[in-house]
């Protein structure tokens, strides 16, 4: 249940969320729902909203893909007040914090794939495999072909997420030690938001479901490299398909370009997203 009265109290005045697609594919109701309530809590709370192209991921992002994302957010009405640099304009940023950390923590190369990894990780249904440390004390050399990992460490994070409550998670036993750039030598995901969040002064992330397992990884990154107040978070629930799978650009579930193409006005769209997506307001 979501408690706008105690989020308010949680935050400075005219606060900052964010919304950060990633140009992988067409958008979908899914985003919308996650658009909507990006939008709508943060007029409720006076705040603004930033637009983040998290392209980071060069492999899959598609020029043509972030056209269609801008023209489907206007079609919808929802006007950022800010946007934020594309993560691939950013590698200044992200080296600057990966020296920061390579400084103050331990930083390490890592020649392991998903093979060796799987090979020594326990494979537990229904959780990610955990990364064991098989290079951490290699010393291997930074180069090219090998991926950059940093030491989370043991201990525990605890957050109050604004709609889920009370959480505890232990990053270090659910990922191991973090990697913040693979191999290709793209920035990961977990690195490139994190560093985004700090340097943007994101105050509030609203996010689905599915990366409520990140929080605690996310915090514990953050204040490694000098974050001393962070951001809220808020997991807001998912649309999900019959089979239980949420929805996805890769299964070719029903974008926003086909619901205006059909004929489907921009209104009804929102309507739909925020009653599937449960929002409260």
């Amino acid at each position: 249940m979501l408690d706008l009265d105690a989020l308010r109290r949680r935050l400075p005045p005219r606060p900052l969320t964010r919304f950060a697609p990633s140009p992988t594919g067409y958008i979908h109701l899914g985003h919308v729902v996650n658009a909507v309530w990006v939008w709508t809590i943060a007029r409720a709370l006076d705040g603004r909203v930033l637009l983040r192209i998290e392209d980071h991921d060069a492999t899959r992002c598609r020029p043509e893909y972030e056209a269609a994302l801008l023209e489907d957010l206007a079609w919808l009405g929802l006007v950022p007040d800010a946007t934020a640099p594309r993560q691939s304009e950013s590698d200044a940023a992200y080296t600057d914090a990966l020296d920061r950390l390579s400084r103050e923590h331990r930083v390490y190369a890592c020649d392991c794939t998903r093979r060796t990894i799987a090979l020594e990780a326990a494979d537990v249904f229904g959780e990610e495999t955990r990364y064991a440390g098989r290079c951490r004390e290699r010393e291997l050399a930074f180069e090219p072909g090998r991926s950059v990992r940093v030491v989370l460490g043991p201990g525990t994070e605890t957050f109050d997420d604004a709609r889920l409550g009370p959480q505890t998670q232990k990053p270090d036993a659910q990922c191991g030690d973090l990697m913040v750039r693979d191999r290709l030598g793209h920035w990961t995901y977990q690195f490139a938001v994190t560093v985004d969040d700090r340097r943007q002064d994101v105050d509030l992330v609203i996010r689905g479901e599915d990366l409520l397992d990140s929080t605690g990884r996310q915090l514990r990154l953050a204040r490694m490299l000098g974050r001393e107040r962070p951001p809220v978070f808020l997991h807001h629930p998912l649309i999900l398909k019959p089979d239980g799978h949420k929805l996805s650009k890769a299964s070719g579930d029903t974008g926003i370009r086909e619901l205006h193409a059909a004929g489907i006005p921009p209104d009804e769209v929102l309507r739909e997203a925020a009653r599937r997506g449960g929002l409260p307001l």
